[in-house]
């Protein structure tokens, strides 16, 4: 059996070696490394897949949560609600702004922002809502939309784990995630479903005139060289990686293929075990599975990491501390947020290892360590 690992970048970059190794030798052979027309095409392509008017790549995903706060005007003293059930980039940079995050509650099932609890912690300082599409499931972005749209609300889809997912509205409508709200951020860190060699991100929108101001921010704020309209920031997505992610972006819908049959593969061996709660999958959207998290009941979550650990399986608990017990956010009143479900989340999720090149031999040896502790 191959060496188990939480994400197998090195045997998926053997199979794309020869596209991938041609195409850094072109952008080194160039020696236009930031910015030019592989960025450009790479971005057009995104555009593209994704079914967004405009794609500005960036340097990272928290780059590009930053700078769609930026561009939206959000200031000190204005308040985003988002989960407290998220990586730290999603809040972090709302308060490194000044804007106070309000944490609100999630659904136990999907993970996602409950949009109820959206719904009950507006007030008059609330400027937008910040929904993620934890694990690579959608969030329930009809209604959040509704609600966006009722309150006159911005909408930032923070879509770093779910790129690709395709969300169904009542109607019929099909729209990617990161390009239903009004803008939509992305991470292309390297273990992500489209993850670059090194770091990366995009921000999306359909607006004409906030694609532009976000295109300024992230250089400097200039409308043109040497002219700055804006305060900005520093945030570019080099030509190096741009290459890379142009090839395995048409490689992404068999990627997210191979991650859903690996789900496939551990929701039937976990079939039927009332310790464990495979992960929810709602019909309006396709998880894309960027973690294959389970929900673990009547038995020690911390024991069976460890256990998993001890017998050579790679595990990770995303996330043991939610943004609002965090100690960065005491002065933001964290700890006075009662939010049960995700308190209740937090001490038993475990996500196993899913990615393109998981074998059913290693699934089966994973599935087996994890029903030998529970059984």
């Amino acid at each position: 059996m191959r060496p188990l690992q939480m994400v197998d970048t090195k045997t998926q970059y053997h199979k794309i070696k020869n596209e991938v190794d041609s195409a850094v030798i072109a952008v080194l052979e160039s020696s236009q490394f930031i910015g030019g027309k592989v960025v450009n095409d790479f971005a057009f392509h995104l555009a593209e897949y994704q079914g967004s008017k405009h794609v500005i790549p960036c340097a990272n995903g928290t780059d590009a949560l930053q700078i769609a706060m930026m561009a939206l005007g959000l200031k000190a003293g204005d308040e985003v609600i988002t989960p407290s059930f998220t990586y730290i980039a999603t809040v972090e940079v709302a308060a490194l702004l000044g804007i106070k995050p309000i944490f609100v509650e999630v659904d136990k099932q999907t993970f996602c922002i409950d949009p109820q609890a959206i719904e009950n912690a507006i007030t008059p300082k609330t400027k937008a809502i910040v929904p993620v599409h934890l694990y690579g499931h959608a969030a329930d972005m009809e209604k959040i939309m509704a609600i966006a749209k009722k309150h006159n609300l911005f909408v930032i889809e923070d879509n770093a784990q779910a790129i690709g997912n395709k969300y169904q509205f009542t109607d019929g409508t099909i729209k990617k995630t990161g390009s239903i709200g009004h803008i939509g951020c992305t991470s292309f860190y390297p273990s992500k479903n489209l993850g670059a060699f090194g770091d990366g991100g995009a921000i999306s929108t359909e607006d004409d005139l906030l694609a532009e101001k976000i295109r300024m921010i992230a250089s400097h704020g200039q409308s043109k060289r040497y002219y700055h309209d804006v305060v900005g920031c520093n945030s570019r997505l080099d030509a190096v990686q741009a290459a890379i992610l142009d090839i395995k972006l048409k490689q992404l819908d068999g990627y997210i293929s191979a991650r859903q049959k690996a789900a496939d593969f551990y929701d039937q061996a976990f079939k039927g075990n009332k310790k464990i709660e495979t992960p929810y999958r709602a019909t309006n959207n396709n998880h894309v599975f960027h973690q294959y998290t389970l929900i673990i009941h009547d038995a020690s979550r911390d024991e069976l990491s460890q256990y998993l650990t001890e017998q050579g399986v790679p595990n990770m608990i995303y996330y043991p501390v939610p943004a609002h017990r965090q100690k960065m956010f005491d002065a933001f009143g964290g700890s006075e947020y009662h939010l049960p479900n995700t308190d209740w989340l937090t001490e038993r999720v475990i996500s196993l290892p899913i990615h393109t090149e998981l074998d059913e031999e290693q699934q089966q040896f994973i599935s087996e360590k994890v029903l030998s502790f529970l059984n």
